[in-house]
């Protein structure tokens, strides 16, 4: 009985204090949520004080009573090919509406396929401003200028599609294109001392997609995929006119009333890098939103602590690393609130505000003024362009040359959500990682495309993750599938987005944090999430 009793208050002291730490751990966890309270209250005042600007739009749903500068594809069309207005109507009625019952009394086209996610304009955020808060330019209109040079480059790069990228400076077709988009009146496309050249011929808008291979290096490098090593080669489509589709009315009427032709694209029987228009538009095809981003992050993070941004806070702890917050599991999680975050925001666009038609849908009208003799509206500068009577020699229509048998997805074509995504996922890496670091051991195709070599020069991380936004975006165009415009304001809404996501995310770390550096990409220097006010619990 002693020592029992001798135990017990050996005991005694510890079972006291354990009482004690449970105490004090429950407290602990109370004061937590009220500090949780204050900050999710922080970043809601924050996104509530974001002015909301004005959002135009072009008024050409309302120009055309037969509805060709709207998008339709997917909805019913009449036998002659224009839109069905009561099938464009129930559009308008469920999007008006917000209530999901009437987006099922969609009157879809005779194919059957269905409509992508119209209801994915209207969900709210959490992890940053609502999508809809972000605004873009107005779609171009359908008579003007600017969509008249963006359909001459996307039938010119129908007959680029084979080329390799490297061979651009000594094709006698590119020369021909280049000639002839220095003629238009408002191309926007990159420029060298203000002309196009064959240097800029289908690049990016920034500084970083004229240096260096047009690729990316995060498509061309190996990527450390835990114990695996992903290689660059991947299956590639064949060369030519097979792979080339919805060049005849009846296969295009097939498809845009919502069916499909039964068509595959044929590939190659070896897998290859990425050399040219075609093999690019194809790996656009296939990826799920953000892939190159987070093989892009893999890579960098294999870099080690060298490669972070500069005010990574763990760069300066003596006792400690990021993981959790500041490490790859951030970035992960960053990514994946910028991917889903700018698709919200590019559905807004697509289906609330712009609504605009897809490049094969132009080309269908552009047919009817030029074979049917019927008068819609197109600019000058397409109906005198040279290439159509090369499209019409080879193809036997005006319509555009689609890179996929089924066309362009079943959504609206601007801005473009391949492009909202790589502006969203670029701007998330450019701000974790430091845009200036090198990359490693840079390559290229050789002048065989055969195999990739060493490049001889300095290629850095910003550059080559604006140069990969920009692969993302204009490799749909390369497929016929999307607008210059389309790409190019699709990767500055994902900026917008990113933006903030990572003001957002800010409020929520624990540590001492001056706010991640970043250039945009029209070159303004900016710095993200350096001041969030204190905690103050009541």
């Amino acid at each position: 009985m002693f020592k029992q009793i001798q135990a017990f208050i050996i005991i005694l002291p510890f079972v006291a204090f354990a009482n004690e730490g449970q105490g004090s751990l429950h407290e602990k966890r109370m004061e937590r949520q009220k500090e949780v309270v204050q900050v999710k209250s922080n970043v809601m005042k924050f996104c509530d004080e974001k002015p909301i600007p004005k959002q135009l739009i072009n008024n050409d749903e309302l120009k055309y009573n037969n509805l060709r500068a709207c998008y339709g594809k997917g909805l019913k069309h009449d036998s002659t090919g224009f839109i069905n207005k009561e099938s464009f109507h129930s559009l308008i009625a469920a999007l008006n509406s917000n209530t999901p019952e009437k987006f099922e009394e969609i009157h879809i086209g005779e194919g059957g396929r269905k409509l992508k996610n119209p209801q994915g304009a209207l969900p709210f955020s959490l992890a940053a401003n609502d999508g809809w808060i972000n605004t873009i330019k107005p779609a171009p209109e359908f008579h003007s200028a600017e969509t008249a040079s963006e359909m001459v480059e996307l039938y010119w790069s129908v007959f680029a599609r084979d080329t390799p990228f490297n061979g651009f400076e000594r094709d006698p077709t590119v020369a021909l294109a280049v000639k002839e988009l220095n003629k238009l009146s408002d191309f926007r496309g990159p420029k060298e001392r203000g002309k196009v050249t064959p240097t800029t011929f289908l690049r990016g808008m920034t500084k970083g997609d004229l240096i260096g291979p047009y690729i990316s290096q995060f498509h061309y490098q190996t990527i450390p995929t835990g114990i695996f090593m992903q290689s660059p080669m991947q299956p590639v489509p064949v060369a030519g006119r097979t792979n080339d589709y919805l060049v005849t009315f009846e296969d295009w009427f097939k498809v845009i009333n919502g069916g499909v032709t039964g068509e595959k694209t044929k590939f190659n029987k070896n897998k290859h890098f990425i050399r040219t228009p075609r093999d690019l538009a194809e790996f656009v095809h296939r990826d799920y939103p953000g892939q190159v981003f987070f093989n892009a992050l893999l890579l960098l993070h294999s870099y080690g602590s060298e490669a972070l941004d500069s005010n990574n806070p763990y760069l300066s702890s003596q006792n400690q690393d990021g993981f959790v917050s500041f490490g790859l599991p951030h970035a992960l999680e960053l990514l994946a609130e910028a991917i889903e975050e700018s698709l919200k925001a590019s559905w807004y666009q697509k289906w609330e505000v712009n609504r605009r038609l897809r490049p094969e849908e132009f080309g269908f009208y552009l047919q009817k003024q030029l074979v049917d003799q019927q008068p819609m509206g197109i600019h000058e500068d397409l109906l005198q362009s040279s290439v159509l009577e090369k499209i019409f020699d080879i193809y036997g229509s005006y319509l555009l040359p689609q890179a996929y048998p089924e066309g362009s997805p079943i959504h609206p074509s601007y801005p473009a959500g391949h492009a909202t995504v790589a502006g969203a996922c670029a701007t998330i890496l450019k701000a974790f990682f430091n845009e200036n670091t090198m990359v490693r051991a840079p390559i290229k195709p050789d002048i065989t495309n055969t195999r990739l070599i060493p490049y001889n020069g300095m290629l850095m991380v910003g550059d080559e993750l604006n140069k990969l936004a920009f692969n993302e975006a204009l490799g749909r165009d390369h497929a016929g599938v999307h607008f210059r415009s389309d790409s190019t304001e699709g990767i500055y809404l994902g900026e917008k987005v990113a933006i903030d996501v990572l003001e957002s995310n800010a409020f929520l770390n624990a540590e001492n944090f001056k706010g991640f550096n970043l250039t945009k990409f029209d070159g303004t220097k900016i710095k993200i999430g350096g001041a969030k006010p204190p905690i103050t619990t009541p």
